[in-house]
């Protein structure tokens, strides 16, 4: 199943990257990583080849057993179904979906408030 070494298209101060950089060193699976910036030439990720590759225009975007995978969560729960050892989720259903729940509540509800003042901060010192 796995053919190659995984590839992370990511940014350096996205959290949601990191998330996903966390979980690929917490599980000791080697990757390379090809950079996207967010903020340069008006932003890498709207760019024709980021754009075939993830049609979202966001990062972070896993290459890796010939799919791309978009979604921080996204690529941590297929880590986790495809690279069992280590686990990072608990076995018991009940403690992973408190794990679940709070992982949405940081990527669906204090996340798009901490990219909003970012982006204003960035903005303003432009």
């Amino acid at each position: 199943m796995q053919a190659g070494k995984p590839i992370l298209y990511s940014y350096f101060r996205s959290s949601c990257s990191w998330r996903v950089r966390i979980a690929l060193a917490l599980k000791s699976i080697d990757y390379e990583t090809v950079p996207v910036n967010l903020i340069k030439d008006g932003g890498q990720q709207f760019s024709k080849e980021f754009l075939a590759l993830n049609p979202m225009k966001q990062v972070p975007a896993l290459k890796i057993d010939g799919i791309t995978i978009g979604q921080s969560l996204a690529i941590i729960e297929y880590l986790e179904e495809t690279r069992p050892t280590p686990r990072l989720l608990p076995p018991d259903p009940k403690k992973k979906v408190l794990v679940r729940m709070i992982s949405d509540l940081i990527a669906s509800g204090i996340q798009p408030v901490q990219v909003r003042h970012w982006c204003a901060c960035a903005c303003a010192s432009r």
